[in-house]
């Protein structure tokens, strides 16, 4: 199985790119986001890989990034999601959007990507709501990949301030948690304390 490719960037198209490794030319298929960020062609690039064997083919699927792949890989966990629509939603979102779209239980965001309806974006939302539990609001911010294990350590910041300020009113942290969330994509990021509070109470109030 091929799990990383070294070599220089042959050509690039709208799904996909070709890596010349030693003159052999290896069909790569990637997200939007991925195709925008990689080198002119002659140039050396590296991709982290994952590698499907189908009776009749076997594909390569390549990422910049090891949170990226580890997040392809835990969207494929989910039935109705292929390689199609898991490289779809890598190309609408990032991986920290991705996160903080289960985390707040926003399928609306989710089915932003093509291919993802209403139907399909809750179940994703549901069914990795449960596996990305344990990542803390530190590891949204840093894009931190779910398949790394648990993220230790308290959120920081004002987000991270303003959760500690709800669970010393005697809120839950997860609830804190996801009306810091959405409180904060409401206002935009690099929202202070002293807003991200007020707006996070309205929500838990709603």
């Amino acid at each position: 199985m091929i799990a990383k490719l070294r070599g220089r960037l042959d050509s690039a198209g709208v799904d996909h790119l070709v890596v010349d490794v030693n003159g052999v030319g290896y069909l790569v298929f990637a997200s939007s986001r991925t195709l925008d960020r990689l080198p002119k062609p002659g140039e050396e690039v590296s991709l982290r890989i994952d590698t499907h064997v189908g009776e009749d083919h076997i594909r390569l699927y390549g990422f910049l990034e090891a949170a990226e792949r580890d997040w392809f890989r835990l969207l494929l966990t989910v039935q109705g999601v292929g390689a199609r629509v898991g490289l779809a939603l890598l190309s609408a979102l990032t991986p920290e959007q991705i996160l903080q779209a289960i985390a707040v239980n926003d399928p609306k965001m989710l089915a932003r990507a093509d291919g993802v309806g209403p139907k399909l974006a809750a179940r994703i939302a549901n069914e990795l709501k449960d596996k990305t539990a344990h990542l803390s609001l530190a590891a949204i911010t840093a894009g931190a990949p779910p398949a790394t294990g648990a993220v230790s350590g308290a959120a920081t910041g004002a987000a991270g301030d303003a959760v500690s300020a709800l669970v010393n009113l005697g809120y839950g942290r997860t609830e804190a948690f996801t009306a810091v969330m959405k409180a904060s994509r409401a206002l935009g990021e690099g929202a202070a304390l002293q807003a991200l509070i007020p707006a996070a109470l309205k929500e838990l109030a709603a």
